[in-house]
């Protein structure tokens, strides 16, 4: 797959007392991110209730580079950084671009996935491997031990 992009609106309640995006904003866009994906790829939280898992986060980390403004065109891409082989473990990286030209922040989630019964990390079902398998490769994409 080439690259997984979706646009992103700025909402007035998404901006601080300094007029540019609440901090917060950007990890909203990462989950929305993936979650669009998910569904576009056929691993819809229906999938999940009925098979008994859905993912987790142990880690997400933004590193801001511009300032974002009310006006301003946004979109946020995601690549698979790091992943066990079963995709039991994963690392996806999002970049949130401005104006289609310039990073305005770099967003990486480390995650894995829950079974929601047993409420312990579990491999996932054949199907999240597959749409996880599909997932664009980042650049410096790594296999995990």
């Amino acid at each position: 797959m080439e690259k997984f992009i979706k646009q992103v609106q700025i909402r007035w309640a998404d901006l601080d007392p300094n007029f540019h995006l609440r901090h917060s904003v950007y990890y909203d866009w990462g989950a929305f991110c993936r979650i669009e994906f998910l569904n576009d790829f056929g691993l819809t939280t229906a999938v999940m209730q009925a098979s008994h898992f859905g993912p987790i986060i142990f880690r997400e980390e933004c590193v801001f580079k511009k300032e974002i403004r009310q006006g301003d065109a946004i979109t946020i891409d995601l690549t698979l950084l790091k992943a066990k082989r079963n995709f039991s473990r994963w690392s996806i990286q999002h970049l949130i671009m401005k104006h289609e030209s310039a990073i305005a922040a770099i967003l990486t989630v480390d995650g894995a996935w829950i079974n929601t019964i047993e409420r312990k990390l579990t491999v996932p079902p054949t199907v999240a491997e597959q749409v996880f398998s599909t997932m664009p490769a980042n650049e410096s994409f790594q296999w995990l031990d």
